[in-house]
């Protein structure tokens, strides 16, 4: 009897909403999912960048992801979560996401580009999950623009 190798399972996916449609970030980069937070305003910032978190003694920035992509606030629902991310090796991100309710195995062969410009972020790759319909998975490193970036992670001990 010949042994096959063992295949690696696909790498689990963290599934959320945008207004209709359904989005993944991979579950590596999630680091807590957390009901809404109160915020502090982030002055001269983008209205998408709804503010900053205190999470044990780390200032963590946070984006209203379906503002910076569709130009309208996420509905705040008992469904809508602060989801915090490993944005670098050194800095973690917030998001507020609809629906991130769901982990899934999404295969990566299955994924294929979006080959459309998102208004300068990028928001990675689009994956068919039957008749119609399909998940779009998000470029964690795509959704900041440099301006922003120097922003809300200033050099340390400058603040914003």
């Amino acid at each position: 009897m010949a042994l096959t190798p063992a295949t690696e399972p696909a790498p689990l996916h963290l599934l959320f909403n945008l207004g209709a449609d359904r989005y993944a970030l991979p579950a590596s980069v999630v680091r807590k999912i957390m009901p809404l937070q109160r915020l502090k305003h982030v002055p001269e910032a983008p209205a998408w960048v709804v503010g900053l978190l205190s999470y044990h003694g780390e200032i963590i920035p946070v984006l209203d992801l379906c503002q910076r992509v569709f130009g309208q606030k996420a509905r705040h629902s008992i469904n809508t979560r602060l989801v915090l991310l490993h944005y670098s090796s050194a800095q973690s991100l917030g998001l507020i996401l609809e629906k991130a309710n769901q982990v899934m195995r999404l295969p990566s062969p299955a994924q294929q580009p979006m080959g459309l410009d998102a208004g300068g972020a990028d928001l990675g790759s689009l994956q068919a999950q039957g008749l119609g319909d399909m998940i779009q998975h998000i470029s964690v490193e795509g959704l900041l623009p440099p301006d922003i970036v120097k922003l809300l992670f200033p050099p340390q001990g400058k603040l914003p």
